[in-house]
């Protein structure tokens, strides 16, 4: 199901967005409000080393206390992971991620944090946060109830502070990237701060790997200043990436942050 969240960025980019957009309107659909229906958060690149056309803009979303980016033009990356579980992948990218002191955001559901306990205290101890991405990944959208989808949320926190003996950062990321203005506002009444992305890549399905010249391709080309990246840490290529990745961002004058900072910049 995790893999679900990639293949909607890549359809709705290729089809419902890019299909109804032209060069000329870009911009100003850009701006538009579309957060009144539920949707799917897509994107689309229209220009490489620049932020992508989504389906809400900075200050939309700002009143959720939601976010994708940073409006910057600092060259600042913000990493996160969605882990539904482990593919012997992880130990590699935290190794290069303590190696750039390179912070991140591992957005976990139910199953990683009840099979991972080790990797989810390692997390902690190096400086990483540990997110909520639901205890079972539904669509939330489904869920209409404040009870029911709190309890999606508060069975993570319960397992987290039973792993960890700390209390969960309050970051949220919807399940396949699944989202509707009440979900927003239900996840904010609970104290959280929501997390889309603006960077991603199809890194999710596990018979077909891109290989590391599409990673790198997709990867260096489509960053920008204020990313907040998407990857899986199921990919055996994100493990074999990681380390000449974050090198390579480096190299650009990209620097690593942790949401944390994004959220005081913007508050």
């Amino acid at each position: 199901m995790l893999g679900m969240v990639l293949l909607l960025v890549g359809s709705f980019a290729a089809g419902s967005l890019a299909g109804k957009l032209t060069a000329s309107n870009q911009e100003s659909q850009k701006a538009s409000a579309i957060l009144s229906a539920d949707g799917d958060w897509g994107l689309s690149f229209p220009e490489n080393g620049k932020p992508p056309v989504t389906n809400a803009t900075v200050e939309e979303l700002k009143q959720y206390d939601t976010y994708y980016m940073e409006d910057t033009q600092e060259k600042k990356i913000y990493l996160t992971f969605d882990c539904g579980y482990e593919n012997g992948n992880t130990e590699t990218i935290l190794d290069a991620l303590k190696k750039h002191k390179a912070p991140a955001t591992f957005f976990v559901v139910g199953h990683f944090l009840k099979s991972e306990p080790n990797l989810i205290r390692r997390m902690v101890e190096e400086g990483h946060i540990v997110g909520n991405h639901t205890w079972s990944h539904p669509d939330m959208t489904k869920i209409s109830s404040l009870d029911a989808f709190s309890k999606e949320l508060s069975q993570v926190e319960e397992l987290y502070k039973e792993t960890t003996g700390k209390d969960m950062v309050k970051f949220y990321r919807p399940p396949q990237g699944k989202y509707s203005t009440q979900n927003l506002k239900m996840a904010q009444e609970l104290g959280y701060k929501t997390f889309f992305w603006s960077l991603a890549y199809v890194d999710w399905n596990q018979d077909q790997q891109p290989t590391q010249e599409e990673a790198f391709d997709k990867l260096l080309n489509r960053v920008h200043p204020g990313a907040i990246v998407l990857l899986h840490n199921t990919s055996s290529t994100n493990g074999q990436i990681m380390d000449e990745l974050l090198q390579k961002w480096e190299d650009m004058g990209y620097t690593f942050h942790s949401l944390e900072e994004l959220i005081s910049e913007t508050t």
